[in-house]
């Protein structure tokens, strides 16, 4: 008896040196994806254009880094807050943790080199080393082109200074841990040529983390099929909201769809006779930002059709909105 106590104890104690190193590990270790990179970003006028275009209707960076007026459908970006930050992603959305869009305005920036934006865009590591949740699509966003990345940096140092003091993001139990291991080395691929329509699809698709929204997610972790939606967000007056499946299903998905109905969704909110609506409480709101990627150019959004013809067709019925009982 006495040695199986002598045993358990050992075992024991073997057990909860592994557990507080693991824990070492992840709080002091990780992330470990490298230094900022030395670099310095072209400021030229076709640079930022190109960054502008991307950071408002492909990448959405102006999306979540602003104000959005709730009170009318999808949200649409309040003039004059672009970049200022204070986008919430919390519990009641179904994140474990509660995360706030930084300032990415020169005010909160100015301090911040070329370098160590890119790493925090393209690895989810922050100037101070902290991992980043991935609310923040860095995992795709470290798949574009370094080019792009970079004039997108170009283009949100030419942004308003907005003085606004965002809160800290903070993580519950266990991934206060384990967000140390989400931040990933990038692995950056050159932009296809756009005749490549299919792989060009590609190349925008992963620019507009699509399956961010429309892939269902657990914890920050996929665990549904890509693109078959289901991904439910609990919106603050208690209806829920679910990502569309946006596979070429011909009855829960897209597949019945052309290329020109594809296409008129998004411009839809461009034509000058369109009239958004204000949304009371209960009624059908949606998380996608359609006045902001109205804005892609066309060949964008037909290359994105293009390739999400390609993809594997899933049937899966989605009850787009849930109002509050």
């Amino acid at each position: 008896m006495k040695k199986f106590i002598k045993y358990f104890v050992y075992f024991l104690g073997v057990a909860v040196l592994l557990i507080l190193g693991a824990i070492v590990y992840l709080k002091f270790f990780l992330p470990n994806t490298g230094p900022a990179p030395d670099l310095k970003v072209d400021m030229s006028t076709e640079n930022i254009e190109r960054g502008k275009y991307l950071a408002n209707h492909v990448s959405v960076c102006i999306d979540c880094h602003s104000t959005r007026d709730w009170s009318t459908f999808s949200g649409p970006l309040v003039v004059g807050t672009e970049g200022k930050g204070g986008g919430i992603f919390n519990q009641q959305l179904g994140f474990p943790g509660t995360y706030f869009a930084p300032n990415l305005t020169p005010y909160h920036l100015k301090d911040w080199t070329d370098g160590e934006i890119f790493r925090a865009i393209t690895t989810g590591v922050s100037k101070d080393g902290r991992a980043l949740f991935n609310v923040m699509p860095y995992l795709h966003f470290g798949k574009m082109d370094k080019k792009d990345i970079e004039a997108i940096i170009a283009y949100i140092r030419t942004l308003k200074p907005i003085e606004n003091n965002v809160s800290s993001s903070s993580s519950d139990f266990p991934m206060n841990f384990l967000i140390n291991t989400l931040p990933e080395k990038a692995q950056f691929t050159t932009m296809p040529a756009k005749s490549d329509e299919l792989n060009y699809g590609s190349y925008v698709i992963n620019a507009a983390g699509c399956a961010e929204c429309h892939t269902k997610r657990e914890k920050g972790k996929p665990v549904g099929k890509p693109f078959a939606g289901g991904f439910e967000f609990k919106l603050p007056d208690g209806s829920v909201l679910t990502s569309a499946n946006i596979t070429p299903d011909k009855v829960t998905g897209i597949g019945t769809w052309t290329k020109e109905e594809f296409i008129q969704k998004f411009k839809m909110y461009t034509d000058s006779s369109f009239v958004n609506h204000k949304v009371n409480r209960g009624e059908l709101q949606t998380l996608m930002p359609w006045t902001m990627y109205s804005g892609m150019k066309t060949e964008d959004l037909e290359a994105i059709f293009t390739y999400l013809q390609s993809v594997a067709s899933v049937n899966n019925k989605i009850e787009k909105f849930k109002p509050a009982k």
